[in-house]
């Protein structure tokens, strides 16, 4: 088959990878979907789901086995020689998310990594597009407003995830002389604004699950903070605003916060969450001394589900401008919904898949 374009995806079958890939899937694209030997199975399950979806030729989608901590990714000459020679774009996914992570693993994944991609990107002869996803968290312990043209900064960081993406946009940050690069930085992405589908739960379903416990009683008391602002995004307008700005012309060399312009405190989110389950909003709150200590005890994962590592993100105040993003977004007709309006389709999928 001939193609008009040929696109390389890492971090396939991850649930990002996965749902910009059926979004951009089209019988004269070809894609290169970097797998993992431990999740090949899994891969083609989603490329045939994927092709069946779209209407689109199975051969279209090509499964290279490989892993971004190798030297050329642990890819056969074969692949490597196909990769740089057919492909025309690159969407870099492959990522330790955990917060928890420990720095070792950190570092050969989201760094190393990063550093293996980088090279072979830099050996692609049609290149027209290097996007890479990053995350709102290289800001690490800043506060205040952050601009997406800003990124060195000495505050330290949280935990390792965020210092080894910090540490990973630099190396692509660089390339930006040489190549054709969009940095694209999500902030806490959850699930899908009309299904609710999600892949896993944490940020803030931890809250969404502890109301669950007993929402009558539990909604009472706002566990929130009417100072910080938790930024949320679904996972369908990261994708929209990903596959857009990807090929648009405006966004290369540019950094892109996909963020909501007007998140909401986390004491709203409670609200928002409070109501969408009873129909009332919270009545009392305690001081934010209280519940940071409280949080912070031993006890506290167990009754409220939030691990320590997630403790910081709901006391620290930083908000994310999205003036670059949000211009280049406009002429797309792509804007974030707010949280008010999925709120009730994150629980419902909860609800309806309470184990995931």
């Amino acid at each position: 088959m001939l193609f008009r374009e040929t696109i390389l995806v890492t971090g396939f079958p991850g649930f990002l990878a996965t749902r910009l890939v059926e979004k951009l899937a089209r019988s004269e694209v070809q894609f290169f979907l970097l797998v993992q030997p431990q999740f090949v199975e899994q891969a083609m399950e989603e490329a045939a789901a994927i092709s069946e979806a779209t209407s689109t030729p199975l051969e279209c989608f090509s499964i290279i086995e490989g892993d971004i901590r190798e030297p050329h990714l642990g890819a056969s000459e074969e692949d490597l020689e196909a990769i740089r020679r057919e492909v025309t774009s690159v969407f870099h996914f492959a990522a330790i998310y955990d917060l928890g992570i420990d720095r070792d693993s950190a570092i050969a994944v989201n760094v190393e990594g990063t550093r293996n991609v980088n090279e072979l990107v830099g050996e692609i002869a049609n290149l027209r597009r290097y996007n890479y996803i990053s995350t709102c968290y290289v800001a690490g312990e800043r506060t205040g407003r952050i601009l997406e043209t800003e990124l060195e900064h000495s505050a330290g960081f949280k935990n390792f995830y965020e210092e080894s993406k910090y540490l990973a946009e630099l190396e692509v940050e660089r390339l930006k002389e040489k190549l054709p690069v969009t940095i694209f930085r999500p902030s806490v992405v959850v699930g899908d604004s009309e299904s609710g589908e999600t892949a896993k739960y944490d940020g803030i379903y931890y809250l969404i699950q502890y109301l669950r416990k007993a929402p009558i009683f539990l909604r009472i008391l706002n566990v929130g903070n009417k100072r910080v602002r938790l930024n949320l995004v679904p996972v369908d307008f990261v994708v929209d605003a990903i596959a857009a700005l990807s090929s648009d012309e405006d966004a290369e060399g540019k950094t892109l916060a996909i963020a909501d312009p007007e998140p909401l405190t986390t004491s709203e989110i409670f609200d928002a969450i409070a109501y969408s389950l009873t129909g009332r909003k919270s009545e009392f709150a305690p001081s934010v001394a209280l519940t940071k200590w409280f949080l912070n005890t031993s006890i506290s994962p167990v009754i409220t589900g939030l691990p320590h590592y997630g403790v910081p993100y709901f006391f620290i105040e930083q908000e994310y401008d999205t003036a670059v993003a949000d211009e280049l977004l406009k002429k797309h007709g792509i804007a974030c919904p707010p949280f008010s309006s999925y709120v009730g389709n994150l629980i419902d999928f909860v609800e309806e898949n309470p184990e995931l």
